[in-house]
Formats: C-alpha cells, structure tokens, sequence
C-alpha cells in the first residue's frame, strides 16, 4: 500500500487499484424477490430477456424497423395535422397530404401482413413509461 496525492492509501499497482475501484463501484447485490412491486400491480410487468433464437433474430429485427418505421409515420402525421390547423396549406395540398397518409398507412399494414404481424404489434411496451405508440384513435 502507498498513499496517493491526496494522502489515502490505497495498493502500490495502479492495475490492482483499478480493479478495486471497479469493484467498488459495480457490486451489484441480487435482487430479493421483495425489491420489486407486488405481483398484480397494474402496469408492472417484469422485463423480458433478450432472445437470441436464430429462428426469432430475422423476425425480431424486422419488428424492430418496422416500429421505427411506424413512428416516424405517425410524428409524420401529426405534423401534418397541424399544419392544416394552422392553414398553411391549400386544399389541394391537404388532399395529397391525406392522400399520402392513407397510402402510408395501408402500406405499413401490408408490411406487416407480410410478416405475420399486425400494428398493434409494432407498440413496444417501455415499462413504467408506457407503450412507444399512442393508442389508436
């Protein structure tokens, strides 16, 4: 042991210091099973592990850019939305733009058809914070 600038001592090898350190900082304690909220809380659910499945990867992914997908659509929409409560655009524009949405809209749902899954699908759930996607309507 030798003292460092500040006077603690602390071991001579600064690799050995480091670990201590490291140690020190990331001890982790097992959770009990009284750490957690009560079974049956609503909301709570425990989170899920990541699967690593060959067979689920290409899938998983897939549902991964197709929520991405998804929710740019949807910030897409609402902002077009908002434009034409702001009237800044002219009917014409607002027809294409509805237009395009709803074109949007079936494309996304033919995707998903595709791939055995549907749009509900694509709402990731974020634990205490909620889903990714509002709910429809």
């Amino acid at each position: 042991m030798t003292a460092d600038g500040d006077g603690a001592l602390g071991p001579a090898d600064p690799l050995e210091a480091a670990a201590e350190a490291a140690a020190r900082a990331f001890r982790l304690l097992p959770a009990e099973p009284m750490d957690g909220p009560p079974p049956g809380v609503r909301g709570h659910r425990a989170a899920g592990r990541i699967n690593t499945d060959p067979d689920t990867v290409e899938r998983d992914l897939l549902r991964l850019v197709l929520t991405l997908v998804e929710l740019l659509r949807q910030v897409m929409e609402r902002q077009a939305l908002h434009r034409v409560d702001q009237g800044d655009l002219s009917e014409e524009d607002e027809e294409r733009l509805g237009e395009t949405l709803m074109v949007l809209h079936d494309r996304m749902a033919d995707l998903c058809a595709a791939h055995g899954l549907t749009l509900e699908d694509l709402n990731l759930d974020l634990g205490p914070l909620g889903t990714l996607l509002p709910p429809p309507g």
